[in-house]
């Protein structure tokens, strides 16, 4: 899979991809990240500017359109793209059906927003998917693009050891993960279920798969349909 992302601050994906799942999946070489500077694309080549003031007025300043576009319509003319995706509040909630979708495509680029957005017509004419991490501002689309970037590059096989490990994970059923336990089995008092030292195989996996339906009843409810409830 190859991921190209569109930001004003490169440097921000240093720590997130420079470490753990998404570091061995480049040395697997099993994702390709490529980051692009949008002020590279500007057509100010000396001041390299990306952003002005909305018409009408109002607080904030404005991506605008060309420096976008021409930095799109640059990586378009090398390779296809399964999706043009925009980092946006307003976008759709990222989940881990989304993620899982994701992870099948073979090219996908990121536009990282900043100030007050972008030029609505780059949303209109080039964007394919827009998507939220959730119902909250942040600064720029960078911290969002580096959570959508980890959560599909875990998902492509080889990446994980252990390749059911991702099929397990919260979400992938609509359920949260059951609790986990280690060693000691027994810690100041504090035990582990005896069904999980059982042996078991069967009991365990009902026992785990009651206690996600339970978990998430509490913690998710909006995930279980309401003949689960």
């Amino acid at each position: 899979m190859r991921i190209d992302i569109i930001t004003l601050f490169p440097e921000m994906f240093d720590g997130p991809f420079s470490h753990s799942i998404i570091k061995r999946a480049k040395d697997k070489q099993l994702v390709d990240i490529h980051l692009h500077q949008l002020r590279d694309y500007s057509p100010d080549k000396k001041h390299r500017r990306v952003d002005d003031y909305a018409f009408s007025g109002g607080a904030g300043m404005v991506m605008m359109i060309e420096p976008v576009a021409n930095a799109i319509e640059s990586l378009q003319s090398k390779r296809h793209y399964d999706e043009v995706i925009y980092m946006s509040p307003d976008g759709e909630l990222f989940d881990q059906a989304m993620a899982n979708q994701v992870s099948m495509f073979e090219n996908i680029m990121i536009l990282c927003g900043h100030y007050k957005g972008i030029d609505e017509r780059i949303r209109e004419h080039f964007i394919t998917k827009e998507i939220s991490v959730g119902n909250y501002v942040l600064s720029g689309g960078e911290l969002g693009a580096a959570i959508v970037t980890d959560a599909v590059v875990r998902l492509i096989p080889g990446v994980l050891g252990n390749e059911s490990s991702a099929l397990t994970d919260s979400f992938q059923n609509n359920l949260v993960s059951p609790p986990v336990y280690t060693r000691p089995r027994d810690f100041r008092g504090w035990k582990v279920p005896d069904i999980l030292l059982s042996g078991n195989e069967k009991n365990i996996d009902q026992w785990k798969l009651e206690q996600a339906i339970e978990r998430t009843k509490i913690r998710r409810p909006g995930l279980l349909d309401e003949d689960e409830q």
